[in-house]
């Protein structure tokens, strides 16, 4: 279980195709503090520690993770936010994240207002029923609130901190996005489905605040 706040920045030094997936190695100042065996959220992504010495960590994608998150398109240089696992005696900040991404999303607008930046980004049809307007969503493994939402996208707003200590200082408009919605609205989303009850949202690319 993780909150969606980022611990540090890593940089993909290589992605080394396997049997069906991929090796990542990364390199951050968080492999000294991780183990074989860990898990570690990478852009959100929960991750099993292969290895971690010096200032590398490796880590395996499979087949299944490559197809529903980004890390197996990633480049060479790209930075990833990386998080390790809330522990029972931390305090809970954030949101209930898994670390089990539900779709990708694409960032269609970047704009700033005074010191803040605002996010467009775009989802697929599955997940309308799952975001709400005020509620948390991760991207790319970061906790954000949906500030503004409509059929098919979303608004957040980033403050400075974020923008300078995680991935979201070096998005771009077309960038794609891991997207994990609140554990507790799937839960809700599931029972009303089998109560029957039909769900319904706004219009395509129209966005509410």
């Amino acid at each position: 279980m993780f909150t969606g706040l980022v611990e540090r920045v890593g940089e993909l030094i290589e992605r080394k195709p396997t049997s069906g997936g991929f090796r990542l190695r990364i390199g951050s100042a968080l492999a000294p503090e991780l183990q074989p065996g860990d898990s570690l959220a990478v852009n959100g992504v929960c991750l099993t520690v292969i290895l971690a010495e010096r200032d590398e960590i490796h880590a395996d994608v499979g087949p299944e993770t490559v197809r529903v998150t980004t890390l197996g398109t990633m480049e060479r240089g790209t930075i990833v936010n990386l998080e390790r696992p809330l522990r029972a005696d931390q305090r809970f900040g954030g949101h209930f994240v898994q670390g089990h991404v539900d779709a990708i999303g694409h960032v269609e607008e970047l704009r700033q207002e005074a010191e803040f930046h605002w996010l467009t980004v775009s989802f697929p049809p599955a997940l309308a029923a799952l975001i709400v307007h005020k509620g948390s969503i991760a991207v790319d493994g970061i906790s954000l609130t949906v500030a503004g939402l409509g059929g098919d996208r979303f608004d957040i707003m980033v403050v400075p901190f974020t923008m300078q200590h995680t991935n979201l200082g070096r998005i771009k408009v077309r960038d794609r996005v891991n997207l994990e919605c609140d554990m507790v609205g799937k839960y809700v989303v599931r029972a009303a489905e089998l109560a029957g009850l039909t769900l319904s949202g706004s219009r395509p690319g129209e966005v509410t605040h």
